[in-house]
């Protein structure tokens, strides 16, 4: 594995995830290179400034500064909602020099490739998609952690066109903060995120939003406790991001819901028709499945907080 090192990377976006990376690579890794924030103006990325998580800062609207910030960079990183890859991608294309390998943080991948392949042309061979699985219900640079991809995944998933060594780069970028790499197509990742990432937030978001529509909502909330933390603890996360993704991943998250719903429909009727013995049966069985899965993650050293409980 080639060990990483830069000159000088770009961070679109210096909030939760792109600031955690900045963090990483400079306090883990021991990274004293040059780091430059852009954002949609200038006092977007005044904090991390601040804070000492970037050394420069760009506002997105102004060409001078732009072209500036991309001058001569090694790498950058697109760490926005998925939304704005399209068009992150076509404002940087003109500044963007032939070397600079770009990648992204994106929670879906095959409309960010298409997104890619019309913004950048035949320069798409630059792009190599990626997905650092990492989260927390915070964001904002102030929640930016040195050790937050520590043990945890990170999917890449190249395209045809892609330099084998460009692919390397992105990846020991991500080895460097202590991330576990692993790659796959985009379209086998929108299917694989779609059931244990994208499902689980609409259906955490669901159970708030059916509550806060019942008439004795106020009384509930009062009562709610423990389980209820747990299962809507994510339904704290961003929700442009998640209304980002669930549009991205349109598809595949349709399909995940009729499976979800069916099977929901299977637990009615056996509540409905009091049989409890088909019941028991389909709880001990997600029992296990869910023992062994903590059991290999605990094995992993892999369990820890994060902003996305079921794609970690």
């Amino acid at each position: 594995m080639a060990a990483f090192s830069f000159n000088k990377l770009v961070i679109f976006g210096v909030g939760l995830i792109g600031g955690s990376l900045a963090r990483a690579l400079r306090e883990r890794a021991g990274l004293a290179e040059r780091i430059v924030g852009v954002g949609r103006s200038a006092a977007s990325v005044e904090r991390a400034l601040e804070l000492g998580v970037i050394d420069e800062a760009a506002a997105l609207d102004d060409d001078a500064a732009l072209a500036g910030a991309l001058r001569d960079a090694d790498i950058v990183l697109l760490a926005a909602p998925v939304a704005q890859t399209g068009p992150l991608l076509a404002r940087i294309a003109l500044f963007l020099n032939a070397r600079t390998v770009v990648t992204d943080a994106g929670s879906t991948k095959t409309d960010v490739v298409a997104a890619a392949q019309r913004a950048l042309g035949e320069r798409a061979s630059q792009f190599v998609p990626g997905h650092p699985i990492a989260g927390r219900e915070s964001s904002g640079v102030e929640a930016a952690l040195p050790e937050l991809y520590v043990d945890r995944n990170v999917v890449l998933c190249p395209l045809p066109e892609n330099a084998a060594d460009d692919v390397e780069r992105v990846a020991a970028m991500w080895r460097a903060t202590g991330a576990c790499v692993r790659q796959m197509s985009e379209a086998q990742h929108d299917r694989v995120f779609a059931s244990v990432s994208h499902l689980p937030h609409v259906l955490s978001f669901a159970l708030v939003d059916q509550i806060l529509d019942s008439a004795d909502a106020e009384l509930k909330f009062s009562f709610a406790a423990g389980g209820f933390r747990d299962f809507t603890r994510i339904a704290a996360s961003s929700p442009e991001m998640w209304r980002d993704i669930c549009l991205a991943n349109r598809a595949a998250l349709l399909a995940e819901l009729d499976d979800y719903t069916a099977v929901l429909a299977r637990f009615r009727a056996a509540i409905d028709a009091s049989d409890g013995a088909a019941l028991e049966a389909a709880f001990a069985r997600s029992r296990i499945a869910r023992k062994e899965w903590q059991e290999t993650r605990q094995e992993r050293g892999a369990i820890k907080p994060s902003g996305d409980i079921a794609a970690k």
